[in-house]
């Protein structure tokens, strides 16, 4: 059933608007305002431990009728959910467009409007958005999916919660709490991810990159995932113009080729299992 709710998921996500209508977090946000000054056990206690308490009752009463197949939309409900925020390929339109032009001080507008991203030379600021762009595929994406596959809905489910509450409190202490318990998840995944870049881009230069932090604890997962996306790709020097796009480009088809293995290894772990 796990590998029927992934491929639903791609369908959801390619031909159908309805991430958009599953992804309502108001009102997980409308109790993060209510627990703001309280201890951050009971902080994450209300706002992780009880939605995941709450849906894997629910999982647990729809398995048990039905061989199971009732907890199917439930199952792709929490995935769905469980997905980044927002359009990637959307947002990063405005500077692809000012950057094939050759105007870095739309670029640089636009970076900062759209993508939060602020650098100090056009060459920085694309280094900086083709790191956006990796990060985000594989926050939003490639996290979700790989948690679920390994662990199930409620994995899936308490990373994009961990994500929505570093991003969202103003309690810097729970928000810290969040960032290290997210790097656990992350420091596993990010390594599956940059193996496989290495498989289908660049293996040498893939290989030399992670080796290096390959058992490193302290190395962040978008400074991992970044370095050996760009290794793979062997992109040449950010260059204003139609070349930056390219590379841009490049990275997209290296996170899609990356996909498409990742699809064929839990087909392939589906059958023989």
């Amino acid at each position: 059933m796990n590998f029927l709710v992934l491929l639903l998921v791609l369908w959801v996500e390619k031909f159908s608007a309805w991430r958009q209508r599953v992804q309502h977090d108001s009102p997980w946000l409308a109790l993060l305002s209510k627990v703001q000054g309280r201890p951050v056990w009971l902080q994450l206690s209300v706002l992780l431990l009880l939605p995941l308490l709450l849906v894997g009752v629910l999982l647990l009463l729809l398995e048990s009728v039905a061989y199971g197949w009732l907890a199917l939309p439930l199952h792709l409900l929490v995935l769905i959910y469980s997905l980044g925020r927002g359009d990637l390929q959307a947002a990063l339109g405005p500077f692809r467009d000012s950057w094939r032009r050759g105007d870095s001080e739309a670029a640089y507008l636009v970076a900062q409007r759209d993508l939060g991203i602020e650098a100090e030379s056009a060459e920085q600021l694309l280094q900086h958005v083709q790191g956006h762009q990796v990060w985000q595929a594989y926050q939003s994406f490639f996290a979700p999916i790989f948690w679920y596959a390994l662990l199930g809905p409620l994995a899936a489910l308490a990373y994009r919660l961990l994500a929505l509450l570093q991003e969202h409190t103003a309690n810097t202490e729970l928000g810290e709490a969040a960032k290290q318990i997210r790097h656990a998840f992350d420091w596993l995944t990010v390594r599956v991810l940059a193996a496989s870049f290495a498989l289908v881009g660049n293996f040498g230069a893939v290989t030399q990159r992670l080796l290096s932090d390959l058992l490193s604890w302290d190395t962040g997962a978008a400074q991992l995932v970044s370095n050996t996306a760009v290794a793979a790709c062997e992109l040449p020097a950010p260059e204003l113009g139609e070349v930056g796009i390219s590379s841009l480009d490049s990275l997209w088809q290296l996170l899609v080729r990356s996909a498409v293995l990742w699809y064929a290894v839990f087909a392939l772990w589906t059958l023989f299992l």
